[in-house]
């Protein structure tokens, strides 16, 4: 998740960029503390929203990428399980096989169709903003198991509510991400999530309501992602694409001002070729700041609360927004799912291939979940899946697991084959690695912190 641009060249909202590669006069004799201070913020700001931009950059601007999911307002659907050999995404789960849609909601609003489910069937449909706001949810723990038809609309749509719409789900930006995750129970369940899948709908409001289309809204030229550079001076000029869609909202306007003083203006170009360089280096070091300010905070992560959710649930707390983002963009807010984990023993050494461990969940302590929960082992550093005998990546509630005598629960985490198979998580002959304990519709106890995941303990070295 490390991105970056690298072609310069004035982009727009809209068809074309408003403004000019010009700098303000005061910005070439500006204070350097001041211009890096504010580098620093605004680059943290910008981050999770550069994440965001690659993975829509990959899914629907590039039709090469194998990320593509046919461009703007459809979906395309996941129906097989990750293996190690998939490396796309970083901690890939198979508790939920994914559905991705990105919605340009500047001409029209979208109508997001979903069927009814059975009462054993989880799914969720996530709406993303470009800010990484988890805006809102259609879904079982959030909207219920019945069929219907929810209206998707952009900041400024004022049009009338159809007949058949079960809500309007208002989004602060022009695009919208849909991330839809449908519960697999096992490998024989798969054939009945594609066929769910298959049921979630995509439909222009003009096709809903059955009128012509509106007058489309004009091309916009992207900003090229450059992977390489992205993350230094040109995060300005993409950002400053990005912002033309995103309408300032009152909360930001303070900051939206401050930033402006390094040149971050919706829609203006901005050329880092052309700054001074006692500016250069002044926005550079911000840049670096912001950069060491964002691995330290990711190396405290320990859960994932505080770190998604809506614009009002994240109160400006904009470090957490990026370290959402570094750590695994697009988790879901807590009341829709839990994520925690650990990369140590109970010795506080890291997590090693090769060592024997356990992990046990005391009697009345297990995962507190409504739906279910799983426990999910990845290599590091590549956060990717483990290659072993059974093809067994995860343990869930939803397996025949082997309770301890007492009520309890064991799982055994080990690379040689043990006599019991039934509670065995394998792990790799050698190399570190990280597990991952995913609780889907997480209780309250989770949520005030009256519950933690235990540690795991060394059995052998």
């Amino acid at each position: 998740m490390n991105l970056m641009f690298s072609r310069r060249r004035v982009l727009g909202c809209m068809g074309v960029l408003g403004g000019s590669l010009m700098f303000p006069r005061w910005l070439l004799a500006a204070d350097s503390d001041d211009l890096r201070q504010i580098a620093k913020e605004a680059w943290i700001y910008a981050y999770p929203m550069l994440m965001h931009y690659q993975t829509m950059e990959k899914q629907a601007l590039n039709a090469s990428a194998p990320e593509y999911v046919g461009g703007f307002n459809r979906f395309r659907h996941y129906g097989e399980l990750f293996t190690p050999s998939n490396r796309d995404i970083v901690t890939p789960n198979n508790d939920t096989p994914y559905s991705w849609a990105w919605l340009d909601l500047r001409s029209e609003p979208q109508v997001l169709s979903v069927p009814t489910v059975p009462d054993d069937r989880y799914y969720v449909l996530q709406l993303v903003d470009q800010y990484t706001h988890n805006f809102a949810y259609v879904g079982v723990l959030s909207t219920g198991r019945d069929a219907g038809n929810y209206l998707i609309a952009g900041p400024d749509w004022q049009g009338q509510i159809p007949d058949g719409v079960t809500a309007v789900l208002r989004s602060e930006t022009e695009i919208v991400m849909v991330l839809g995750r449908t519960g697999l129970k096992n490998t024989e369940d798969l054939p009945a999530v594609r066929a769910l899948q298959q049921q979630y709908g995509l439909r222009s409001l003009h096709d809903y309501i059955g009128s012509a289309p509106p007058v489309a809204a004009p091309a916009i030229d992207w900003y090229p992602w450059d992977s390489k550079t992205g993350l230094g001076l040109e995060f300005i000029p993409a950002l400053n694409q990005i912002l033309s869609l995103c309408p300032t909202q009152p909360s930001e306007q303070a900051l939206r001002a401050r930033f402006a003083r390094i040149g971050i203006v919706p829609g203006q170009g901005f050329d880092p070729a052309t700054l001074p360089p006692a500016t250069r280096k002044a926005l550079l070091a911000g840049i670096q700041d912001a950069q060491a300010q964002l691995q330290a905070a990711v190396s405290q992560v320990r859960t994932t609360l505080g770190l998604f959710g809506t614009r009002e649930a994240m109160d400006g707390n904009y470090l957490n927004r990026a370290v959402a983002a570094n750590v695994g963009i697009y988790g879901n807010s807590v009341e829709e799912a839990f994520y925690t984990g650990t990369r140590v023993d109970n010795q506080g050494q890291p997590l090693q291939g090769g060592r024997s461990y356990r992990l046990r969940f005391a009697p009345g302590q297990l995962p507190p979940a409504s739906e279910f929960w799983s426990l999910t082992l990845y290599d590091l550093p590549d956060r990717q899946l483990v290659a072993n005998p059974i093809n067994r990546y995860c343990l869930s509630s939803r397996d025949r697991l082997q309770a301890d005598a007492d009520g309890g629960l064991t799982l055994i985490l080990q690379n040689a084959t043990p006599a019991e198979q039934s509670n065995w998580l394998p792990t790799p002959a050698s190399g570190a690695f990280t597990l991952v304990l995913r609780l889907y519709g997480p209780g309250q106890q989770v949520v005030n912190q009256r519950w933690q995941m235990p540690v795991v303990e060394v059995v052998s070295a």
